[in-house]
């Protein structure tokens, strides 16, 4: 025993290790399950992709053992699983062909430092502003490109690295094909498209072996049965593996090389991080993970491309097939992605006899069958819809005529040209139906349409109805002006004039004025003025007191205001609802505080919540004498009838109820007040019980002892709410969901109750992050098999 060490006595607690340590190499059960699924996906596609590449098969291994160990344990989004991409392989292939294999390596070094110097300037976010039709185009090139290319190695010959020559030379391979590579691969894409649709439920259970395994395991073994004479896998001694060299040409290609590789890794990374995000918070269960750094995901990428570079690997990017897999599987953290990796490295070293057994015509379909994925129709319909077909159009025709590079700038020029396009070619028609002047304004209203804006409007006749149809998603200040001066001065006239969105979330860039109260949608609550002018104050009526009372004139010309400027805008919306009936998804259980706008702060409409408020946003149990009955009655119409999914029970700062509980008297007479409040003495005793960890905010201590208690109600009233017949009868169903919420008014921010839910001792309220706009931007299908 050391000297300096105190003697240990029977009642001294036995040394332990540090536990952040015995955490930190703590593997869930979820993270080895879904590696092993992930491993089996990578294993094939790899090999298929380093095939499609021209590059050495050994590359495509190690570049998925590298992008999960590297980029799994550096980057910043835990559950997408990086590797060699479809989407690389015609860069990769080009590459290969103009500098060969070793300058090919050197550059996807070269490529992984742009990452890591991108990572660093915090410029992650600038990618996701790529047109998402300039996404989607470039995909289908590459694609097309790559599913022609393999369609030569599956009809048995060799394919050539321009896309124009490998079509010219179709019909001379269709003459010369390989009849056992054909029915390798025509067994391959039938295995491939048909496991997943084998109905259950014996399918359910065959459907946990990834489709693409089956298929070239399935390949594999019939070519064996059979006997036939097909070109195999052939892997080289790890002892003759090219490493990384320095690249030999021209300065300008060389660039231009290492500037196509940094993009494609990096868009399909960052966006494929977007997409695994949207995956990861739909999934259902306990298990969380946190939202993508980008910043740190563009660094993990680096530096998972500059190893496998140097290593000789393929370029490295976040590959959706596999992170889809790995969110679907249940993984938990990055562990998953980094065993994958590391079941790869033991696959390389004592898998190889296995692995030359594999036809390469088997892998060439697998390859192909991904490339005609790529060409994803649901991109094609979400581009006609936003009416970006040019774009998508002249992306997808430069990558398959010219090279990534030069067919991704080509698509970014045709979508600055569109949209300069439509900010400057706005059509305004105007014509007359049944007395009634209907004026319908297409486009973007920005100062360049006013003078069109305006000729139209004046040729309305003063006196009559004018109907204004806004049917365009931006309006500048110079054009509200213009439409807001216009409508004066008709009024004023003795006409009338109304004022139609014919698109959701119509924006405009010009702010109400502090005199008129124009609560419109795109009206930002922060130049929100209803309060009434100093004026007005003084002309209304005071009581014997000398405080001024609100005047009823008030009152009336907010209405004025609504049935002026808001109710056109929501008339058709109400009319719907009107006529349809309500159909809430939420209960939403609140304080009667004025400063708590429940739809400010769930950014809901008419017909989204079905609201009760009350002092102090208390449910009274059931079961008790004299007890109020109208909360339990908005609590089972809403469940029973409305079939709402979920109940939402919101405390918030200051709250006058918790301040009245915290300062009540005992033995004071029973006023209405006091009566209420009993619901609330048990979140009192729920904190003077002695218990040992109390409601807490998980980012900041309690601020006071109105904050403690009115977290504490939140929770406490969840218990009761638990005791409604209707409440629990829908929870044991499944149908129902109950949450906590915390407001602070000061602050304008939201917390929310963890999974503990009411029944926790320590429950914690976690903090909504604010949306960064990650999520709301469309994205390459997550589930297709790039």
């Amino acid at each position: 025993m050391s000297a300096c060490a105190p003697p240990r006595t029977e009642h001294s607690p036995p040394p332990t290790t540090p536990s952040p340590r015995r955490r930190r190499f703590r593997v869930e059960g979820a993270d080895i399950s879904a590696s092993v699924a992930v491993f089996l996906i990578a294993l094939p596609l790899s090999l298929g992709i380093a095939l499609a590449t021209g590059a050495p098969l050994q590359a495509g291994l190690v570049a998925a053992a590298v992008g999960g160990i590297v980029a799994g344990r550096i980057g910043g989004c835990p559950l997408q699983v990086s590797g060699p991409a479809a989407g690389l392989t015609v860069v990769t292939a080009d590459l290969i062909h103009q500098y060969g294999w070793r300058a090919t390596c050197g550059i996807t070094v070269l490529a992984g430092l742009a990452q890591l110097g991108l990572g660093c300037l915090k410029v992650a976010r600038g990618a996701l502003a790529v047109s998402p039709a300039v996404v989607h185009g470039m995909l289908a090139g590459i694609g097309i490109t790559i599913a022609v290319a393999q369609l030569h190695i599956v009809l048995g010959g060799r394919p050539d690295s321009s896309v124009l020559t490998n079509l010219r030379a179709l019909p001379a391979q269709l003459a010369r094909l390989d009849p056992a590579a054909l029915v390798i691969s025509a067994l391959t894409l039938t295995l491939l498209f048909a496991w997943p649709r084998i109905p259950d439920p014996v399918g359910s259970r065959l459907r946990k072996v990834p489709a693409a395994l089956v298929a070239v395991v399935g390949a594999t073994v019939t070519a064996a049965l059979t006997g036939l004479t097909l070109p195999r896998v052939d892997l080289p001694s790890w002892r003759s593996h090219a490493l990384a060299g320095l690249p030999q040409g021209p300065t300008l290609g060389i660039v231009a090389a290492v500037l196509t590789t940094t993009l494609v890794c990096s868009v399909q990374s960052l966006l494929g991080a977007v997409a695994v995000d949207k995956l990861a918070a739909n999934r259902t269960g306990p298990a969380r993970v946190g939202r993508s750094d980008l910043d740190r995901e563009l660094l993990g990428q680096g530096a998972a491309n500059i190893v496998s570079g140097a290593l000789g690997g393929l370029p490295v990017a976040g590959v959706a097939v596999r992170s889809t897999a790995n969110v679907n599987s249940g993984a938990v953290s990055r562990n998953s992605t980094m065993l994958h990796g590391g079941l790869v490295v033991i696959a390389a070293l004592l898998l190889v006899p296995l692995l030359e057994q594999i036809p390469l015509a088997s892998l060439a379909a697998l390859v192909m069958a991904v490339g005609i994925q790529m060409v994803s129709l649901n991109h094609i319909r979400t581009v006609t819809r936003h009416r970006e077909v040019p774009v998508y159009i002249a992306t997808t025709l430069g990558v398959v005529c010219l090279n990534v590079l030069q067919g991704v700038l080509l698509g970014i020029a045709v979508a600055v040209a569109l949209a300069l396009h439509r900010l400057t070619h706005t059509h305004v028609t105007h014509e007359e139906k049944e007395g009634v002047h209907h004026l319908r304004v297409r486009g973007q209203l920005t100062f360049l349409a006013v003078p069109r804006l305006s000729r139209a409007l004046h040729r309305v006749p003063a006196g009559t109805r004018a109907v204004v149809e806004l049917d365009g998603s931006f309006m500048d200040h110079a054009a509200y002006e213009a439409l807001q001066d216009w409508r004066s001065s008709h009024t004023a006239r003795g006409g009338s004039a109304e004022l139609k969105d014919r698109r959701a979330g119509m924006r405009s860039a010009s702010p109400p004025s502090s005199a008129v109260c124009r609560c419109r949608p795109w009206t930002p609550w922060r130049n929100h003025r209803c309060a009434m002018p100093a004026a007005t104050m003084s002309k209304g009526a005071a009581d014997s007191t000398g405080v001024a009372r609100l005047d009823t004139r008030e009152l009336a010309r907010g209405i004025s205001s609504f049935q002026r400027n808001t109710a056109p805008l929501v008339r058709e919306e109400l009319a719907r609802l009107a006529k349809e009936g309500q159909r809430p998804s939420q209960l939403f259980l609140t304080c009667a505080d004025s400063r708590l706008v429940t739809s400010m702060i769930t950014a809901s409409g008419p017909g989204d919540l079905f609201v009760v408020r009350n002092v102090g946003n208390l449910v009274p149990p059931p079961g008790q004498e004299h007890a109020d009955d109208s909360v339990a009655a908005a609590i089972e119409y809403a469940v029973d009838v409305l079939g709402v999914r979920s109940i939402t029970v919101c405390g918030h700062s200051g709250c006058g109820a918790m301040q009245a509980l915290l300062a009540a008297e005992p033995g004071a007479a029973p006023t209405p007040l006091r009566r209420w409040l009993r619901y609330g003495e048990p979140s009192l005793a729920r904190l003077a019980d002695g218990r040992p960890e109390r409601p807490r905010l998980a980012p900041r201590p309690v601020a006071d002892a109105v904050e403690e208690l009115s977290l504490a109600n939140v929770v406490q009233q969840l218990a009761h709410l638990r005791a409604h017949e209707s409440v629990a009868r829908a929870l044991a169903a499944g149908a129902l969901e109950l949450h906590g919420m915390y407001f602070h008014v000061g602050e304008a921010r939201a917390y929310l109750l963890g999974d503990e839910g009411a029944e926790a001792e320590g429950a914690v309220f976690h903090e909504v992050r604010e949306d960064t706009g990650e999520d709301v931007r469309e994205t390459p299908e997550v589930g297709s098999l790039v």
